[in-house]
């Protein structure tokens, strides 16, 4: 079992390949739509972000949590929402926050493959349908910022232990696993047709 912690390294993430699962231990941030789109304004605008995504990873999810009488949080359940969503937002992440790995599902498209190539990072994806499973891996809330969007969208950060499986599906090298197989089933598609 290949498990990373966090902040993860250049290194770390050249050896990960397209079809490697691996776990995560360490921090991860949420970020879904509302929160990709204020990412974007603060890079574009040169203002500083509120939390250090260096070294770190993104995971697509708007988690279920609930107060507790404590005043701390408990995460109800965690799965993974559509990547393709922030794929006009992502790249500006990885190129200038240092985001070494988005979670997600789904996929996503060519701005994302072309940095994580270009500022060695990774995408993988975690299944859907396993929020509960997420959910008992994270230990602790650490934080939460720009609650003002709401528990859903506002970025939730997470210690997390053993969160997983994760299979990566785009590398370092810009390898696609799900483009390789989109090419596959086309190309066999093909030969299927010319024989009919």
């Amino acid at each position: 079992m290949l498990i990373i912690k966090t902040p993860i390294s250049c290194e770390e993430i050249r050896r990960m390949k397209v079809g490697e699962t691996f776990y995560v231990s360490g921090i991860i941030f949420t970020a879904r739509d509302m929160a990709h789109k204020r990412l974007k304004e603060l890079i574009e605008h040169g203002e500083e972000v509120s939390f250090n995504l260096d070294g770190g990873i993104i995971y697509h999810c708007g988690p279920i949590v609930r107060r507790l009488e404590s005043g701390g949080w408990e995460v109800v359940a965690a799965g993974p929402t559509t990547s393709m969503r922030m794929e006009s937002y992502e790249w500006l992440a990885i190129k200038n926050l240092g985001v070494k790995v988005v979670v997600g599902k789904g996929g996503m498209g060519e701005r994302t493959r072309d940095a994580c190539k270009k500022y060695c990072a990774i995408y993988a994806t975690y299944p859907g349908g396993a929020a509960l499973k997420a959910a008992k891996c994270i230990r602790e809330v650490e934080s939460v910022y720009w609650s003002d969007l709401g528990s859903v969208e506002a970025v939730w950060k997470f210690r997390v232990e053993k969160f997983g499986p994760l299979i990566v599906v785009i590398d370092s090298n810009g390898n696609d696993l799900i483009e390789n197989v989109r090419r596959k089933s086309e190309n066999r598609m093909k030969e299927l047709l010319k024989n009919i």
